[in-house]
């Protein structure tokens, strides 16, 4: 990590306070996006004030809210296996990506 970026002299501490940003980031425009959807949809009648809380998903609809949930936390985990200087922190995971699919 370069002297400029490195906040707490530990580069692990770094990837943890990165990772807890990264994650409040997501947490708060999440929020504030499904909070202003149900409010229109609430507004224009299109949806009953509580009924997203009482959604029971179908099968189909699990399985693509499984799908997000496991590529939030696959880019949560790509900050704390991350290498490289901070510039260009992924360099080498970017670089074995372009690889395989050349391959």
């Amino acid at each position: 990590m370069t002297q400029e970026f490195d906040y707490f002299r530990d580069r692990d501490t770094g990837k943890l306070f990165d990772l807890l940003l990264q994650v409040s980031t997501e947490l708060h425009v999440t929020d504030q996006r499904l909070r202003a959807l149900e409010a229109l949809l609430v507004r224009n009648g299109t949806l009953a004030p509580g009924a997203l809380d009482a959604l029971e998903p179908t099968g189909e609809e699990q399985r693509v809210l499984d799908e997000r949930r496991e590529a939030v936390l696959a880019r949560l985990v790509r900050i704390i296996t991350e290498s490289g200087p901070a510039e260009h922190p992924l360099r080498d995971q970017w670089d074995a990506t372009l690889a395989r699919r050349a391959g």
